[in-house]
């Protein structure tokens, strides 16, 4: 072997070693509520090799029930889920967030309740490890921006947001010098402040996949069938979301100067492409949605809010 070639050996083994310590094979995961149909799918992904949807890099290892004694949505499965982890998964599960600190690298907060997060926070930016944060963020505006300054203060990375930012809908119509956009899809409303938080969520999500952020001013109008939310950016782009009951298949469509483009109609609907995305933030730490866009995605939910309990006047973002 030449002098060339063993540099270049040599050079290809401290690469694959740095990538290596870079990325570790297998982060420890751990699970925060096992309410939510999430923790079935992510672990899947995860843990089954074997899956032809099988995404490497980490792995669920432990969880904390949790649950929500307010929410039917929650107490009505959360056992049921939890019993599928612990024994087709052979997931540990441990009594507190406290117990499960130690022993995961990274954490995701999937309880489905949006009330509870606030406080699942404050346990979880004890680990200092990167943090996962199932939507909604929060259930309120207030909630939302005390989960920015804990993680902020503790110095622990966090990431959130909905499946649709990362799904073939978006990455259709995600195009340059767009004009305005629409989407659409299941618009069920929630409790608390944040109505749209439970559902219309991922529509708003969508939205900001597309547009970006940069939106000042919202306006709300509420029927019994559907709810539309017109959003005016800063820039003069107009932004529209329509949250509709009973629930429909999500869409979205673009406006740019020389015509529209629609996503296609069968558009793959997978949890896959957010799983490697978290992943991805987990080995990195590095968000793939910046903060302060989330936190923007909940100011538009509570701007839209205000216009409603104001019959649909302007109401701007906080």
């Amino acid at each position: 072997m030449g002098k060339s070639s063993r540099c270049a050996l040599r050079a290809g083994i401290v690469f694959v070693a740095c990538m290596a310590a870079a990325y570790p094979a297998d982060l420890r995961l751990g699970i925060i509520g096992t309410d939510t149909s999430h923790v079935i799918e992510f672990t899947k992904m995860l843990n089954d090799s074997s899956s032809a949807e099988h995404v490497a890099g980490a792995r669920v290892i432990a969880a904390f029930k949790g649950g929500s004694k307010e929410m039917p949505e929650s107490y009505k499965r959360v056992d049921r889920f939890a019993e599928e982890l612990r024994t087709k998964w052979n997931i540990e599960f441990v009594q507190d967030i406290a117990s499960l600190c130690p022993k995961v690298d990274a954490i995701m907060l999937e309880s489905v309740d949006g009330r509870q997060h606030l406080d699942q926070v404050k346990q979880a930016v004890a680990c200092g490890k990167p943090l996962w944060i199932d939507k909604p963020l929060a259930a309120s505006l207030a909630d939302a921006k005390e989960i920015v300054r804990l993680a902020h203060e503790a110095n622990v990375a966090w990431f959130s947001a909905s499946s649709l930012r990362f799904s073939q809908i978006a990455t259709s119509v995600k195009l340059p010098k767009l004009s305005g956009a629409v989407t659409w899809g299941a618009g069920p409303l929630g409790p608390g402040e944040l109505d749209l938080a439970w559902y219309a969520i991922h529509t708003v999500e969508l939205l900001y996949a597309i547009m970006g952020p940069g939106c000042e001013e919202v306006t709300r109008i509420h029927a019994d069938a559907s709810d539309v939310i017109v959003g005016k950016w800063r820039d003069g782009r107009i932004g529209e979301v329509r949250a509709l009951r009973p629930d429909r298949d999500y869409g979205a469509l673009v406006f740019q100067p020389n015509g529209v483009v629609t996503s296609p109609a069968n558009a793959e609907d997978s949890y896959r492409p957010l799983v490697v995305e978290i992943v991805r933030f987990f080995q990195t730490k590095n968000p793939p949605v910046s903060n302060s866009e989330t936190l923007e995605t909940i100011e538009f939910m509570d701007a839209a809010a205000r216009s409603m309990k104001a019959n649909g006047s302007p109401a701007r973002l906080r």
